[in-house]
C-alpha cells in the first residue's frame, strides 16, 4: 500500500453472515453461559470470517469486488456444525467453532485468498481457523457449559463487510450456489 496517499481507507473482511434466528439462539447460549470476564460481541456482528483483508483504499473496493465476483464457489449452500467453545488466549477472545472444517468452506477460503493476492493486502501466513467470535478481552479458561455447543451455521452467501467504530457494514455479498 502506497504511505503518500492520502486516499481513505476502510477495514474491510470476507465473511458469512450468521442469520437472525442463529444469532438469537447463539446469544441465548452465550447468556446461559454467565460470563465474569471480557466483552460481549453485540448478536448483531456475529459472523464467520472467511479472509480479512485489513485497511482497504477506498479506489481499490470495486477491482476487489470484480475479483471476487470471479471466485469459483462451491455450488451448494455452507452449512458448518459450531461445535467447539474454544479460548485463543495470545487474541484474547472465546470462539465457537468446527471440531472439523467443511471442505468446501476450505476451498472458498483458498479461493478468495487467491483472488486477493494481486492487492497485496494484510500479508498475513496465518492458517486460516474458523470460527465465531463471541467475546473479546477474554482471560480466563474456557467455561462450563451445561448444553454444548451445536449450532449449525447456514450460508448461501459470502459478504465483503466494513469494519466502522465496532459495526459492520454489509458492502457487496455473492451467491455460494450459481443462479
Amino acid at each position: 500500500m502506497n504511505d503518500e496517499s492520502h486516499e481513505p481507507l476502510k477495514r474491510l473482511f470476507f465473511a458469512l453472515n450468521c442469520p437472525p434466528e442463529q444469532r438469537k439462539a447463539i446469544a441465548q447460549w452465550r447468556g446461559a453461559l454467565e460470563l465474569r470476564n471480557g466483552r460481549p460481541v453485540p448478536a448483531a456482528n456475529f459472523h464467520l470470517t472467511l479472509l480479512f483483508l485489513g485497511s482497504v483504499g477506498v479506489a481499490q473496493i470495486g477491482e476487489i469486488c470484480t475479483a471476487a465476483a470471479k471466485v469459483h464457489v462451491p455450488g451448494v449452500a455452507l452449512r458448518v456444525l459450531l461445535d467447539r467453545l474454544d479460548v485463543w488466549r495470545r487474541a484474547g477472545v472465546l470462539v465457537l467453532a468446527p471440531e472439523q472444517a467443511p471442505p468446501q468452506l476450505l476451498r472458498l477460503v483458498y479461493a478468495l485468498e487467491q483472488a486477493m493476492l494481486p492487492f497485496g493486502l494484510e500479508e498475513t501466513a496465518k492458517e486460516f481457523r474458523p470460527h465465531l467470535t463471541l467475546m473479546r478481552d477474554y482471560r480466563v479458561p474456557v467455561p462450563e457449559s451445561a448444553t454444548p455447543p451445536d449450532f449449525f451455521l447456514r450460508a448461501d452467501r459470502f459478504v465483503l463487510f466494513e469494519s466502522h467504530k465496532g459495526r459492520y457494514r454489509a458492502l457487496a455479498e455473492w451467491p455460494l450456489v450459481p443462479d
